[in-house]
């Protein structure tokens, strides 16, 4: 069982903010999971693995796959209090779900 979130490289954001959008997507699809998942995940370790996308348009087409998969996945869309413009699609979590089903979605993304 795994999670991986998926963070814009384009936008920038600094170190901080990273964290907080990653945090969120995080948190975010764990509260889509069924109760199973969420159990095993958590009595699993909650392994994660951030992953960078390069733009918009990719955090949609890669949302869209999870959810034809059926996969539990959430998109971040920032406030706008600080680095960014409200409303701006920053971070996306798929999971927690098998790692094959996560690596469907997700594996031939690179690293953060």
């Amino acid at each position: 069982m795994k999670q991986a979130i998926v963070a814009r490289a384009d936008l920038g954001m600094g170190e901080g903010k990273l964290a907080a959008q990653v945090a969120h997507a995080s948190l975010m699809a764990y509260e889509e999971a069924a109760g199973g998942a969420k159990r095993e995940w958590k009595g699993s370790g909650q392994k994660k693995v951030v992953l960078q996308a390069n733009g918009e348009s990719e955090l949609f087409a890669l949302a869209e796959k999870a959810d034809t998969e059926g996969i539990p996945h959430a998109i971040v869309r920032d406030a706008g209090h600080t680095e960014l413009e409200p409303g701006t699609a920053s971070a996306l979590a798929v999971g927690p779900a098998a790692d094959d089903r996560i690596d469907a979605v997700t594996g031939d993304l690179s690293l953060y």
